[in-house]
Order: structure tokens, then sequence, then C-alpha cells
């Protein structure tokens, strides 16, 4: 058992992750994020039978919520500098680097990829997996995230974490 994971990613990966937390970021920065669907998506609906008292509840939790997915996003985004800022020469964004993630640090990434494929969700009209075509090229961000995801879990796994 160990309290780190080694999560093999390619340069090309880590920068392209960095992007989408940056635009995760911003988007939670927004002050009108709370009415964005894909950020409301981010807060479950706790009393399904009564829906005044599910918008109370998330009115009052919505901004602690958007700063600890903020945190979150931060973290992720610190451990994976060393393997985007890196110069590549050209044929190299494809060579994987293997980063460091403690156990800690595993939650935020969880959490992360969690949200952001659940706000990409929210764009491409996912609600159930019947509405989610896997060869359909608009789900690519997508299907990549949960592959992400399940990569981090198998790591997570076979450390003992």
């Amino acid at each position: 058992m160990s309290d780190t994971l080694m999560l093999p990613i390619a340069h090309i990966e880590a920068r392209n992750l960095i992007d989408l937390i940056d635009q995760f970021t911003e988007l939670l920065d927004d002050p009108d994020a709370h009415a964005d669907p894909g950020v409301q998506r981010l807060t479950p609906i706790l009393y399904p039978d009564d829906i005044a008292a599910s918008d109370a509840f998330a009115a009052l939790t919505s901004d602690d919520l958007r700063g600890r997915r903020k945190a979150d996003a931060h973290t992720v985004r610190a451990s994976l500098s060393a393997a985007a800022s890196d110069p590549l020469e050209e044929g190299h964004e494809l060579v994987p680097v293997d980063l460091e993630i403690d156990a800690a640090g595993l939650d935020s990434w969880m959490r992360t990829l969690t949200a952001l494929r659940l706000v990409i969700a929210e764009r491409l009209g996912i609600e159930t997996e019947a509405d989610h075509d896997p060869n359909d090229p608009r789900f690519g961000v997508y299907n990549w995230l949960g592959y992400r995801l399940e990569t981090l879990l198998d790591a997570a796994e076979e450390a003992g974490i």
C-alpha cells in the first residue's frame, strides 16, 4: 500500500486538461454562474419532491460548493503543471509522463474530472446513457474525461489508495 499513485499522461493531454480546468474555473468565477445549467448540474437536487426547498438549499450552499470546486481544480492544475510546462520537441506531444498524486490529491482529481464531465454532459444534452453516442465526435472530450477518470481509479486501486 502506498500514499501516492503514478498516473501516466501525455504532455498534450496535460495541456488540454489544464485548458479545460481554466475554462471551468472561469465559469465558476462568473458572477452569474449560479444561473448556468452546467453549474446547476453540479448541485444535486436534494429534495426531488420539493423543488422550492431544493432551490433554497442550492442558494445557501452554491458559493461554498463553487469555492470547493475551484480549490479542487487548482490542486489538479498544479499537479499537471510539470507535465505541461516542459518545452517539447516536435513529435513528443504524445510521450507520457508519470504524475505523482498523493492520497489527498486523489479526491480533488476525481471530483474535478467528474465535475468537468457533468458540465460537458449538460452542454451536450446527456442525461442518460441513451443520450450518449460514443461514435459522435462531439462527445470526444466527454469520453476522454471518462477514460482519464477510469485510469485514475485503476491507478488508485493498484496503489491501494
